[in-house]
């Protein structure tokens, strides 16, 4: 059943490059090259429903008003595997502004502390995307978008590779209108925290770690 403002992308080569990632024989050459596919489409549908202006330009034969994004476009990676996300961004979106948010997940609670935090201006007309490939408990983007919400920006947005259902309800009761763009919403977590079937580690199979 569709779950309101979770927007669970269809694109043949994201379901192609899933299989990739959670495949435990896949190499880090492979990994890395599917990541960065699958990041670039999420984003790609991430930006659906943003303000567009129309531009007057010149093509090689007539003026036209075309549409250009008028939007401001922030984007938030949760560190550490995050990063594998910002790439795929920085590619479609050259003009985004970039913050880094370093939050440590305790392995025994499952609760994340704040070690860094360094984020652009964010104001009224920014629109914020807020990235981690991995939505298990929800806790540590929770945890970013308490405190990105009190700036007060036009939007905030969520995207992810691979979410949990406890994840998903954990944000949708706290921010109900906040949308959720991800490749695959799983089955459950684990009694470790983990997604199930999930992927494994996305930071260590993306870095070599």
């Amino acid at each position: 059943m569709p779950i309101k403002n979770v927007i669970i992308s269809n694109h043949p080569f994201v379901a192609d490059s899933l299989t990739h990632l959670r495949d435990k024989d896949t190499s880090l050459t492979a990994f890395r090259r599917h990541s960065d596919k699958i990041c670039y489409l999420l984003f790609a549908e991430a930006i659906r429903g943003l303000k567009f202006n129309q531009v007057k330009i010149e093509t090689p034969l007539v003026p036209l008003l075309s549409p250009k994004l008028a939007d401001e476009v922030v984007v938030i990676p949760v560190l550490r595997s995050g990063i594998a996300m910002l790439f795929g961004a920085m590619q479609l979106l050259p003009k985004s502004k970039i913050g880094f948010v370093g939050l440590q997940r305790d392995e025994k609670t499952a609760v994340a502390s704040e070690y860094y935090w360094k984020l652009p201006k964010i104001e009224k007309n920014s629109v914020v995307i807020v990235t981690d490939p991995m939505l298990a408990t929800g806790g540590s983007i929770l945890h970013v978008l308490k405190a990105i919400a009190k700036k007060k920006p036009k939007e905030i947005r969520i995207v992810c590779v691979v979410s949990a259902p406890e994840g998903i309800k954990r944000i949708r009761k706290e921010f109900p209108k906040l949308k959720i763009f991800t490749a695959s919403l799983d089955s459950h977590l684990n009694d470790q925290k983990y997604i199930v079937p999930g992927l494994g580690d996305y930071g260590d199979r993306y870095f070599g770690t």
